[in-house]
């Protein structure tokens, strides 16, 4: 399993956004020239956190966007599954996979499920708050 930028760049977007955004609404901008990062990649990362509702925005002066709950109740589980889609380490588990016919005769299907069960535990039992 490899973790792709753009879940990478969202959880420092995010990150960026609970530490910056206590008073307000926080400039993309600033969050693309702290995180040195692409102001565009960040604008095409964006919709879909706007969409989850982990993150709203407000055009114009003064604006900018900000985290919709706090820091604690976002895991990196939630940040990566929006971004990566699934975070199955074979394609035979993700959730949107057609039933495999050697289901019940495959002898790794054991070893890849707990290790999805794993990977999924691992990171839903990290916060934000937790990496701040």
């Amino acid at each position: 399993m490899m973790i792709s930028t753009k879940g990478r760049y969202a959880l420092r977007v995010m990150l960026d956004l609970a530490e910056n955004g206590k008073d307000g609404y926080v400039p993309m901008k600033e969050v693309a020239r702290r995180q040195e990062l692409s102001l565009k990649y960040v604008e095409k990362i964006l919709p879909a956190l706007v969409r989850e509702n982990y993150v709203e925005g407000v055009h114009g002066k003064g604006g900018g966007y900000r985290l919709v709950r706090q820091p604690r109740d976002y895991t990196v589980g939630d940040i990566l599954r929006l971004t990566e889609g699934d975070l199955a380490p074979v394609a035979c588990l993700a959730c949107d996979a057609a039933a495999c016919s050697r289901a019940s005769k495959c002898k790794t299907l054991p070893m890849w499920t707990r290790l999805y069960g794993l990977v999924n535990d691992y990171f839903d039992g990290i916060t934000l708050a937790d990496l701040l």
